[in-house]
């Protein structure tokens, strides 16, 4: 499943974006969160 190679992605990409701007942190994690969960559900298809 292309989850499981962007997920690792995602989280360096967050982490570096959290380190430049701490504010950021609330929204990406949010962001995450609906779109895993979207893929989970099966409403995004990869």
């Amino acid at each position: 499943m292309i989850l499981n190679t962007i997920s690792p992605l995602l989280a360096l990409v967050f982490g570096v974006l959290i380190l430049i701007n701490p504010k950021l942190l609330s929204i990406l994690v949010g962001l995450y969160l609906v779109f895993t969960g979207l893929v989970g559900l099966g409403i995004l298809h990869f």
